[in-house]
């Protein structure tokens, strides 16, 4: 019988839930948690997005999304509005509190990267995080 810890997909869940206790103590003054955090760095990579977008290209679950977007508006990061396109249908976008918010926990969110990182030499971190971007990218099952 195998160790559990020579199981990588065992490890890699491990490391998912390190990040994310680190991140969410990280956030936890603010009020938000990872998951906010994520739809808040999406919609600062986008003009807006459909609520159904974001719960596919995070994969939260549709009913999640309608909740963490409503904490996102009640602070202020983020808001809907009619789609160009659809007016019918409402976007999420970013709001400049919801930007400002960003710019002033990214150096917090860089520590707490570095901290996880930290038995890592830089050279080694950079080839980790391209083996997770590479696993992470739906297209890359090849």
């Amino acid at each position: 019988m195998r160790a559990l810890h020579a199981d990588t997909g065992y490890l890699l869940y491990r490391l998912g839930l390190r990040s994310g206790q680190l991140f969410n103590a990280f956030l936890q003054e603010s009020g938000l948690r990872l998951r906010h955090y994520a739809v808040l760095r999406f919609l600062a990579t986008s003009q807006g997005a459909l609520q159904r977008e974001l719960s596919d290209r995070l994969g939260y679950d549709p009913s999640a999304i309608v909740g963490l977007v409503d904490d996102l508006e009640k602070l202020g990061f983020a808001e809907r509005r009619p789609a160009p396109e659809d007016r019918r249908s409402r976007i999420v976008v970013l709001t400049e509190a919801g930007r400002a918010f960003l710019r002033d926990t990214d150096e917090a969110g860089l520590h707490v990267t570095n901290d996880l990182l930290e038995p890592l030499a830089p050279a080694e971190r950079e080839t980790l995080h391209a083996l997770l971007l590479r696993i992470a990218q739906p297209d890359s099952r090849r």
